[in-house]
């Protein structure tokens, strides 16, 4: 089963586009686990997964959070991994990329070694470390075209011959994705740039939708323009905003809450 089929599976299964970002942080994992866990951590993940696996389509989990226990985290991102349910797609945030030798140690590390279904990578070194990525077939790759922050525009709005450099990208995609296992990362923040990619983009292409929640992005127009025709391969991702719902003894109750008021939002736009 390929990425695409993966995603159609789960988000019918579902009914549901919500990602839930498992960005693990120290200053907001609730203070008792840390006093009654001898991994509070993984149970902090566990208890979140428990908590939603039933009304998501995938986790994501970014990579620094994990990257800077040293090899804590490394052990504690395989296992949260391995907890995950196996319809369940996974998505690695690293916005790793490279060139040659390089970035096929950051693919293989990625599908392989941490058995991703997705991951996310920046294209700003050209084909030559997109390749790499995408010569795994039946995994996505998720190009980094319009992000969510405020300054995205530094550099992406810069115009070539007439367009802007998102548009560029998002062309560019499209071209790299012979294989089928191209995404694009497009914020939810920026509407009216989601709405142009996705056109450009056609049906077939998943987004990765960061930006709402505690960022600011619009619901309604986000299932508008980065959904397809059939308001599916879209994957709208909130972290902060559902696993640190409280940080209190009911964690995990308030996150299955604010998870599922999201994902009952996103469906009411479908």
């Amino acid at each position: 089963m390929n990425f695409r089929e993966k995603l159609r599976g789960i988000t019918q299964e579902n009914n549901s586009l919500l990602c839930v970002g498992l960005d693990i942080d120290s200053e907001k994992i609730p203070d008792f686990l840390f006093k009654n866990s001898n991994d509070p951590y993984f149970e902090f993940n566990k208890s979140i997964i428990d908590a939603t696996k039933d009304i998501v389509c995938a986790y994501k989990l970014n990579m620094a959070f994990y990257e800077v226990l040293g090899i804590e985290g490394f052990i504690l991102l395989e296992k949260t991994i391995n907890y995950i349910p196996k319809n369940i797609l996974i998505i690695l945030d690293g916005k790793r990329n490279d060139i040659g030798n390089t970035a096929k140690k950051y693919a293989k590390a990625f599908f392989e070694t941490f058995n991703a279904d997705a991951i996310t990578i920046n294209p700003y070194l050209g084909k030559d470390g997109i390749v790499p990525f995408l010569d795994y077939k039946d995994k996505c790759s998720f190009i980094l075209c319009r992000t969510s922050n405020p300054s995205a525009g530094d550099f992406q709005d810069l115009n070539f011959a007439n367009k802007p450099l998102f548009s560029i990208v998002a062309t560019k995609i499209k071209e790299w994705n012979i294989f089928d296992n191209c995404g694009a990362v497009v914020g939810a923040t920026y509407p009216n740039e989601l709405k142009i990619i996705r056109k450009k983009l056609g049906d077939n292409i998943p987004l990765l939708v960061p930006g709402i929640g505690k960022q600011g992005g619009d619901i309604s127009t986000t299932v508008k323009y980065g959904t397809n025709k059939k308001k599916e391969m879209a994957i709208i991702n909130s972290s902060r905003g559902i696993i640190y719902a409280s940080d209190d003894k009911d964690f995990a109750d308030s996150a299955r809450k604010s998870a599922l008021l999201l994902k009952n939002e996103i469906n009411l736009y479908r």
